[in-house]
């Protein structure tokens, strides 16, 4: 029996990642995450005058957290609707921060450009994950450090992420982004680093399982696009669904929401 390797349409599913996260608002949710790149500017040892690139930077939670601190940073997506909404808040945190549109598997900077390289759940995503860690690596100077936060599979975004897959199947041969939250996975991406890696949480608070829906059905691409494509009958489904893993994971009780999501915080420090 012969087994047929399936080799993923790199090109039509960025075509297809960017209209997913272009989709909603991500920034209205993007901004609840902002502690988890103030931990991580935290966990990299950030110096002011540092030279940092956040890659995949959303609404740029990380961005701003190293900007804070007097680092020089360029923030890259290649989504330019998320830049915009990082360029809102740094402009109106009269934070000196340079946007460029960029791919994080083609990134338009030499070797050794950056002392730091960032990514709060963004780079995870990249359809091609050896060329998009390969990226990463190349353009960091030698001894200088890739911080990286990343949902991991058995968190509560893991899980999401495996419910809207069941209603939706990613494309064949594509490799799930948890992956990037395992060690397993990272000495892999990283063969040549020296790598620390720590689970954390970051806690969702809402106010109810249906206020979570609601507001992810209407900002967070992932899930708006998934809804946007299902039949009513399956809508009502995965509502149901998404209800059962809120209400399982909810430590507050009735009344409220509070959902704690694993994520793996990892610092390489590039050979």
């Amino acid at each position: 029996m012969t087994t047929l390797l399936v080799v993923p349409d790199i090109p039509a599913i960025k075509q297809r990642q960017r209209a997913v996260w272009a989709a909603g608002d991500y920034a209205v949710v993007g901004t609840t995450l902002q502690i988890v790149g103030e931990r991580l500017c935290e966990a990299v040892d950030l110096r002011a005058g540092e030279r940092v690139l956040d890659v995949a930077a959303g609404n740029g939670n990380a961005t701003l957290a190293a900007a804070r601190h007097f680092a020089d940073v360029t923030s890259v997506d290649y989504v330019g609707a998320l830049l915009d909404r990082g360029r809102e808040r740094a402009v109106a945190e009269r934070l000196p921060v340079t946007f460029r549109l960029a791919d994080a598997e083609s990134l338009p900077f030499p070797e050794a450009s950056f002392d730091l390289v960032l990514s709060t759940f963004g780079v995870m995503f990249a359809p091609d994950q050896d060329t998009a860690a390969a990226e990463l690596a190349r353009v960091v100077r030698p001894g200088g450090r890739i911080g990286l936060a990343c949902w991991t599979p058995d968190g509560f975004i893991g899980q999401l992420l495996a419910t809207l897959g069941r209603f939706v199947p990613p494309p064949p041969g594509l490799r799930s982004p948890t992956l990037w939250g395992t060690a397993e996975r990272l000495d892999e991406l990283f063969p040549d680093g020296r790598i620390r890696a720590t689970k954390r949480v970051f806690t969702f608070r809402y106010r109810s399982p249906d206020h979570w829906i609601d507001v992810f059905r209407t900002y967070y691409g992932p899930v708006c696009r998934v809804f946007e494509m299902l039949e009513p009958a399956a809508r009502a489904a995965l509502r149901t669904e998404l209800v059962a893993l809120l209400t399982a994971m909810n430590r507050a009780g009735p009344g409220s929401l509070v959902v704690p999501s694993e994520y793996l915080e990892a610092v390489v420090v590039a050979s």
